[in-house]
């Protein structure tokens, strides 16, 4: 990746947009109508853990799995059900996993796959390790208190 930054956030460069944290994917979700989020967990961790509550501002999370739970190969249909989900080509796609690796290797897929603005949510959903190597107490969605909800 480049040094450049890009308009929304962090670091760019030709692979994908660049990095943001949750706050400013919830920012651009509020501001830009086209945006989406795009949470690219597996079902267990959408139905376990939960997921981004974006009803406030009349959004719903496309919900498209990277992996599939257990699988250590990228999702083979990725592109194909993230354009089944109404994901834009021309829109501003955020993508988020647990922690931002996940998320960040499906913004490199879509953003070779065409899509114009693809930005990785780093710290993902639930955060990274702390010193205790636990999620959910540094950083991520939840505990920076953004809206979520348990399916």
């Amino acid at each position: 990746m480049s040094d450049q930054t890009s308009a929304v956030g962090g670091a760019s460069g030709p692979d994908y947009a660049g990095d943001v944290d949750c706050k400013e994917a919830w920012a651009v979700l509020e501001r830009d109508a086209a945006a989406t989020l795009v949470d690219v967990r597996t079902v267990p961790e959408w139905e376990y853990v939960g997921i981004p509550d974006l009803g406030s501002i009349g959004k719903r999370p496309a919900l498209v799995q990277w992996r599939a739970y257990r699988e250590r190969a990228p999702n083979p249909n990725f592109l194909a059900e993230l354009d089944a989900a109404g994901v834009s080509k021309d829109a501003t796609v955020l993508f988020l996993c647990r922690s931002g690796a996940r998320s960040k290797s499906a913004a490199i897929a879509a953003t070779a796959a065409g899509y114009a603005t693809c930005y990785n949510v780093a710290g993902g959903f639930e955060g990274h390790l702390d010193n205790a190597k636990h999620r959910g107490s540094v950083d991520g969605w939840k505990v920076l208190g953004l809206p979520w909800e348990q399916r």
